[in-house]
């Protein structure tokens, strides 16, 4: 039970101290100063500590020895190059204890009575209770007018795993912990995290195998784009895809895993790590969300709006990974933002617009998500074209011996306006980036062919694309652009 004596009340309460939870607390003190932060573990977000920064490090490193091994395709002969795995992994940690050490420097600098450490969980719409190092005398009720979930999310991986493999079965949050670089690794899932992943330690001489129980790799959903990036990535990765079942077992101090694939073959390969990429879970499993009225999803994740980061008609707020939403560091930094700025204002709501969708993976070549995606258009129904380039012939893609992938581009029918776009290829982190002004801005294939290329640039295979869409929605090439054309 809780001490009576170890009530206190704010104005806002919010629950985690990750990138959604910090942008929550900033907004909600734009209007009051009885906010109060509650982690459960260690200050340092997700994306320093163990996602986006440490994952770059590693492929970064990747990139360099890649880069060396290909570096005879320019007539540049290299010696063959020595990776030194505890030097590699010792930067990566480095580097990582830099980002997280920054973060947490910002976090210690807040009011001390801001600021609570322990686990919180619901005893009413408006009550939690928070038990932690801060409360030896038990746990402590904390009354407040409005609360924002912002409690992340963790890897989800099977129990039978766990109980079989012991300290062989491994996440993503293991590998930046690694002093130095295993001998083999069965990494087993095909989204971003695990493509990364694989084909960072393959790149630094680790032996890795892709398991996939289906036949994607990666999120781009147009068939055609799936099929390249199936290509390209089996072509420089042991891939196993559309796998039936997946045995792993433990023997001794290594992971033997079983296989089946679609048409009944069997096969078994040992490896030293099994790196489970099987997805995350939004961490509201143990916030006693059983106490509320919350709406709640099949999954048990809070039904919230957008645009307000409020809960149903609730003085609850979502924000960040916890929602099930866009796991991305910019898509919880908005939603914190929403929700701790609604929180604090309240009753005064605001509906606050989205950006326009971004994604990247960090592979080689890359992948870009961009507004509305192919599945999403089909599936609403949406009236559009596709304009499309290859990057095999793209020139400048060619001249950096990275001439892989495609691009397309979805228009409007009638509008012509850009809806959104699927990379595969160079710089797809950056023409990205564009594709995403343009789209959030509302452009038109017209006005995106009106602005400016130079040469030689991968950009000029966007031109292309574009061109392409112009031609599919039949709209009039641009007078500038046939000058230009018999110009040059």
């Amino acid at each position: 039970m809780t001490n009576p004596a170890h009530t206190a009340t704010t104005d806002v309460a919010i629950i985690g101290a990750g990138t959604a939870g910090m942008a929550a607390y900033r907004a909600a003190l734009r209007h009051t100063d009885r906010v109060v932060l509650i982690e459960s573990q260690v200050y340092g977000t997700t994306c320093a500590r163990v996602g986006c920064m440490p994952s770059k490090l590693l492929i970064a490193a990747a990139e360099a020895a890649h880069s060396a091994r290909q570096a005879h395709r320019f007539g540049v002969n290299v010696p063959p190059i020595d990776i030194d795995g505890r030097a590699v992994m010792a930067r990566v940690r480095s580097e990582r204890d830099r980002f997280v050490g920054f973060v947490v420097d910002t976090v210690e600098q807040w009011p001390a009575a801001h600021r609570w450490l322990g686990h919180a969980r619901f005893a009413d719409a408006h009550t939690l209770v928070v038990e932690g190092p801060e409360s030896p005398a038990g746990p402590r009720r904390l009354q407040a007018g409005r609360i924002v979930i912002a409690t992340g999310s963790r890897p989800a991986v099977p129990p039978a795993w766990r109980a079989a493999l012991g300290d062989r079965l491994i996440v993503n949050d293991d590998v930046f912990s690694w002093t130095d670089l295993p001998g083999s690794v069965a990494v087993v899932g095909t989204g971003v995290v695990g493509l990364e992943l694989a084909q960072a330690l393959h790149r630094l001489g680790v032996r890795v195998r892709l398991f996939g129980r289906g036949s994607r790799i990666g999120p781009l959903t147009h068939p055609a784009l799936q099929a390249l990036a199936r290509e390209v990535f089996a072509a420089e990765l042991p891939v196993t895809l559309d796998v039936q079942d997946l045995q792993p077992r433990r023997e001794g101090d290594a992971v033997v895993l079983r296989s089946v694939a679609a048409d009944g073959t069997v096969q078994e390969e040992r490896f030293e790590f099994l790196l489970a990429a099987t997805g995350r879970r939004p961490n509201v499993d143990r916030l006693g969300l059983e106490h509320t009225a919350l709406p709640l999803d099949p999954q048990g994740v809070p039904v919230f709006d957008r645009r307000t980061g409020q809960v149903g008609d609730s003085a609850v707020f979502m924000a960040g990974d916890a929602a099930d939403d866009r796991a991305l560091l910019h898509e919880a930094a908005d939603e914190g933002r929403i929700a701790g700025d609604n929180a604090g204002r309240w009753p005064d709501l605001r509906l606050r617009p989205r950006r326009a969708p971004l994604a990247v993976v960090f592979s080689e070549p890359q992948m870009a998500l961009v507004g509305a995606t192919h599945a999403e258009l089909v599936a609403s129904g949406a009236a559009f074209d596709i304009g499309e380039v290859s990057f095999t012939d793209q020139g400048r893609s060619r001249v950096m011996a990275r001439n892989h992938g495609a691009l397309q581009v979805y228009a409007q029918r009638g509008s012509g306006r850009l809806l959104g776009a699927e990379m595969l290829g160079p710089a797809a982190e950056h023409l990205g980036h564009l594709l995403a002004w343009s789209v959030q801005r509302g452009d038109t294939v017209q006005q995106m062919l009106d602005s400016p290329f130079y040469h030689p640039v991968v950009e000029e295979g966007l031109r292309t694309a574009l061109r392409q869409a112009q031609r599919a929605l039949q709209l009039p090439a641009p007078a500038l652009e046939h000058c230009l054309e018999c110009n040059a």
